[in-house]
C-alpha cells in the first residue's frame, strides 16, 4: 500500500477492512502498524490514523482522540489508543481511562520504540540528545525546521539546539538511504550523529495484545 508522508502528516489515514479491533493511531505510526499488520497476519484489526502533524500540536490529541473513540466504538468489539502520552501532560492518559480504552506505555514514541525499560535506563545520560524516528528524518523540514522558524531564521539554530550534543537517530528499518538523510539532518543542527537501529520496539508488544 502506498502511503504518502504528506498525507499522513497532514490528514491522517483510515483503512477499515471489516476488522474486529480498531487501532486509533499517530499518522507518524502508519508504516510501522501497516508493517506489523502484514507481518504478522493481523487480518482483525483495522486501522485509522490521526494527523501527524499533532506531533507538534499536542495540545490537539486528547479532543481528536476522543472523537474518533466515539465515533468508531459502537462498531468495533477492541479500541486501543496507539500513543503514548506525547505531550498532553498526562490528559491523554486520564482520557482514556475514562472512555475505557487502553493506550501505549511510556512518555512519547521515542521511549516505546526504544522499549520503555531501556529508555528509562538510558534517558538520565541522553538529556542532551534529540532524537528523530524514520517517519521525522523523512519529515525533518515539516515537523522540525518550519515549526521552529528555522526555515526564515537559521540564526536561530544554536538558541534552540545549543544544549544539545547529538541527534539520535532511532531507526525502525535497515534503509541506507534514510540513514544519510539523518546524518544530513544532524549537520543541519549542528550536532554529532548517533544511529541506533530499535525496530519496532514495545509498539509491536503492545500491538500483539490487542
Amino acid at each position: 500500500m502506498q502511503i504518502e508522508d504528506d498525507v499522513l502528516a497532514q490528514d491522517g489515514l483510515t483503512l477499515h477492512e471489516g476488522g474486529k479491533s480498531l487501532i486509533i493511531a499517530c499518522g507518524a505510526l502508519a508504516r510501522e502498524i501497516l508493517a506489523l499488520k502484514e507481518l504478522n497476519g493481523w487480518d482483525h484489526l483495522d486501522l485509522t490514523c490521526l494527523p501527524a502533524i499533532y506531533h507538534v500540536h499536542p495540545e490537539k490529541i486528547t479532543d481528536a482522540v476522543e472523537a474518533s473513540v466515539v465515533k468508531h466504538r459502537s462498531v468495533y468489539a477492541q479500541i486501543f489508543i496507539a500513543y503514548a502520552d506525547c505531550g498532553t501532560g498526562s490528559l491523554l492518559a486520564a482520557k482514556c481511562a475514562e472512555l475505557g480504552v487502553e493506550l501505549i506505555k511510556g512518555p512519547h514514541c521515542y521511549s516505546f520504540f526504544e522499549g520503555n525499560a531501556a529508555f528509562e535506563k538510558i534517558s538520565e545520560d541522553e538529556f542532551t540528545a534529540f532524537y528523530l524516528t524514520d517517519f521525522l528524518v523523512r519529515q525533518f523540514d515539516a515537523f522540525v525546521i518550519k515549526p521552529m522558524g528555522l526555515d526564515r531564521h537559521p540564526e536561530l539554530r544554536d538558541m534552540y539546539f545549543g544544549n544539545y550534543e547529538k541527534l539520535v537517530y532511532q531507526a525502525q528499518t535497515e534503509d541506507a538511504e534514510l540513514t544519510e538523510k539523518a546524518k544530513h539532518c544532524a549537520d543541519r543542527l549542528g550536532l554529532r550523529f548517533e544511529r541506533r537501529f530499535t525496530g519496532y520496539g514495545d509498539l509491536e508488544t503492545a500491538l500483539a495484545q490487542v
